[in-house]
């Protein structure tokens, strides 16, 4: 978990080098498009998951 966390500031710094208006908004569509891709594979697996102990 410490690693992650030294990696993201990293980014956080390259991004801030190279000013966080483009960079920004690119990392908040790319984060938008993968926490609603993380929400339907959790629900399509709980959904399985009650299906299968039928």
């Amino acid at each position: 978990m410490l690693h992650y966390a030294v990696v993201f500031l990293v980014i956080a710094l390259i991004a801030a080098l190279f000013g966080f208006g483009g960079i920004a908004a690119g990392a908040v569509g790319i984060a938008k498009i993968l926490f609603f891709v993380f929400v339907i594979m959790a629900v399509v697996t709980f959904v399985l998951g009650l299906l299968k102990r039928r």
